[in-house]
């Protein structure tokens, strides 16, 4: 039998506020544990919330950037579960009235096709504390930095279909929080998290399978993992006889599996109802369109000004606006350089492999957009040929000093005197005499072979477009 998978993304983005979601505390990734929570992070008796009011500008933002319906009252509920971290015995979440209903988002698979994805909802929580288990024998460590973090739960429909369209859909995700200055969505430090909802039906049937949802995942490739290994582990259940249940399940990435947590609960588990500390919170459309006036250019329309403006194309506009950082930075060496697919080539190619190897956000970069932009200039001049301009862009990571500073103190300037060039193709002629003949002959391949040793000769300082015309006119 052929089966279907029905996947549906649940998405937490940490807010980037300056404040907890309820309290004025400060939750800054890395502080000692238990340094960033006041007397109301504690639940001491008699404390109470004032509600964030950057939170939902910033929840607003988000829906206004999806095209979905904001709630213009939104209430908080009170979610009851006792666990070690959460030390109120409940958590502060939207159930009924959501402030983001209603949306969607555009996904590009590899093979070019397009999917739109349909949001369900997009809610304001607060966060948990962190468990902590690894420094301490036999016993857990409670880390309370993190409750009442203000978090943005984005809930997606149950229709995207495998492991390759969730991770496309999550990556639109991460771009669009990021472009809007919402979220730094870092998923290795937890500002940004997954859960994944996953079952699985016979092809052409309607009604959904049992669903099992496998929680906090962190990075792209193991959601994508963690997608296929569940598929994977309900079709052999189903095959074998047995049925699948409903439950929280957590994934393995040393063993590739996924393995059982406890049984889900459903809402009533939560005995859901309203906070009584916290007012419902109204707006109005002169809110609304005060916040979409701030919002920034967004992915998709700035891959298709990159396209329409710089004429490139769409896959590499498509890498070149993944993120608004490499945007900015690739537009800036753009314009700079005046050079606007050599730019293209080196941030999305030579720039991207050095940020990768050293695992460098591109606002961290060694290389700053305009050290790039005057690189590419030089090639555009002829001052250095492609080929040096890689030797200088290594020297460059390390050496702070100016491009031409480097091409001058290396002596790297490319040699373009016709009469240097001549020199150099006249040796190369006389000492290749066979392959001199073979491309008389006929083998026009032979004609990359000593271009290369003209180069060779010149230590790759001749400017190759001479040496190619200089040789050609020279054999015939």
């Amino acid at each position: 039998m052929e089966w279907e998978p029905v996947i549906g993304l649940e998405v937490h983005a940490s807010l980037s506020t300056k404040s907890k979601l309820f309290s004025g505390t400060t939750s800054e990734f890395g502080a000692d544990p238990n340094t960033q929570a006041n007397i109301f992070d504690l639940a001491l008796p008699g404390t109470l919330p004032v509600f964030n009011a950057e939170a939902l500008k910033m929840a607003v933002r988000f829906g206004l950037a999806i095209g979905a319906e904001i709630g213009k009252r939104s209430v908080f509920d009170r979610k009851n579960y006792f666990y070690p971290d959460l030390p109120k015995g409940y958590q502060v979440t939207q159930l009924d009235f959501p402030v983001v209903g209603k949306g969607s988002l555009k996904i590009f698979l590899q093979d070019g096709s397009e999917r739109v994805i349909g949001v369900t909802r997009a809610h304001i929580e607060e966060n948990a504390g962190k468990s902590l288990h690894e420094e301490f024998h036999g016993m857990s460590g409670i880390d309370l930095n993190r409750a009442g973090e203000p978090l943005l739960e984005i809930v997606s429909e149950p229709e995207i279909k495998n492991a390759e369209e969730a991770v496309a859909y999550l990556k639109k995700l991460h771009s669009i929080v990021r472009y809007l200055d919402i979220s730094d969505a870092i998923m290795a430090q937890g500002s940004m998290r997954c859960d994944v909802n996953v079952s699985i039906r016979a092809r052409g049937e309607t009604e959904l399978g049992t669903r099992t949802e496998i929680k906090n995942i962190n990075s792209f490739r193991f959601v994508e993992k963690a997608i296929n290994s569940e598929i994977q582990r309900q079709q052999e259940l189903i095959e074998d006889g047995g049925r699948v249940v409903q439950e929280t399940r957590r994934y393995d990435a040393d063993k590739d599996i996924t393995t059982s947590m406890r049984s889900k609960e459903v809402a009533n588990d939560y005995r859901y109802f309203p906070e009584p500390d916290l007012l419902p919170v109204v707006i109005d459309d002169a809110y609304i369109e005060s916040v979409r006036a701030e919002l920034p250019e967004l992915p998709d329309a700035r891959k298709a000004r990159f396209v329409q403006e710089y004429g490139l194309s769409e896959f590499d506009a498509a890498v070149l606006t993944s993120t608004r950082e490499m945007a900015e930075y690739f537009e800036t060496v753009a314009d700079q350089s005046g050079a606007v697919q050599l730019a293209a080539n080196w941030v999305s190619g030579d720039l991207q492999a050095l940020l990768n190897k050293n695992n460098l956000e591109i606002s961290e970069s060694p290389i700053a957009a305009d050290r790039l932009a005057t690189l590419i200039a030089r090639i555009e001049d002829n001052t250095i040929s492609g080929k040096i301009a890689k030797t200088v862009f290594e020297t460059m990571i390390e050496d702070l000093a100016s491009v031409d500073d480097i091409i001058e103190k290396k002596g790297l300037k490319q040699v373009t005197d016709s009469g240097a060039i001549e020199k150099l193709v006249d040796e190369v002629i006389a000492n290749n005499p066979d392959q001199v003949q073979q491309f008389r002959e006929g083998k026009q391949q032979v004609l990359g072979f000593l271009v290369g040793q003209a180069m060779k000769l010149s230590q790759g300082k001749a400017n190759p477009g001479q040496v190619n015309q200089l040789l050609q006119e020279k054999l015939k």
